[in-house]
């Protein structure tokens, strides 16, 4: 298993050959990467990784601080990388979906999407009978509470 460290305050103008001559004498197992803008100028942090937790232990406690190029490395172990869109489309499938809201004609019309055979979504759901709009269930208990204010409101005027 391999782990991967987070270097970060790199100068501008470094590439990835010099980031590997500062790591060369912790062995050959270490690979270097930097990360750089589309303009080709490194974004001031690359990712460092090694085979084991001891190796990767003994390279934050000695370079941790080196000066390179005049700035003090960073470095500490990397956080996971954040899901690709495909990983986080799966995740929500098996997650339960809220009804989507039905806006009014009249407001399609006001925002310019009138034409009804000009739909931006595919909703040929065949099967689904109309049901009551259910609430986002990130916000069903604050609707609910809102509800009950309401309904006090009401029965105390």
């Amino acid at each position: 298993m391999s782990i991967r460290l987070y270097i970060g305050n790199l100068p501008k103008e470094v590439d990835r050959k010099k980031l590997q001559d500062v790591f060369a004498d912790a062995g050959d197992s270490v690979t270097t990467k930097v990360i750089k803008d589309r303009k080709g100028k490194c974004r001031g942090f690359g990712f460092v990784t090694v085979k084991t937790e001891e190796e990767a232990d003994q390279i934050i406690e000695k370079y941790n601080g080196y000066k390179f190029e005049e700035s003090e490395l960073k470095i500490e172990k990397a956080m996971p990388r954040a899901k690709k869109k495909d990983e986080k489309e799966e995740e929500t499938t098996t997650a339960p979906r809220s009804k989507p809201t039905i806006t009014p004609a009249s407001e399609k019309q006001r925002r310019g999407g009138g034409n009804q055979n000009k739909s931006r979504r595919n909703n040929n759901n065949s099967n689904s009978e109309p049901e009551a709009i259910q609430p986002d269930p990130r916000w069903a208990s604050a609707l609910e509470e809102l509800k009950k204010q309401l309904a006090q409101e009401v029965t105390s005027s």
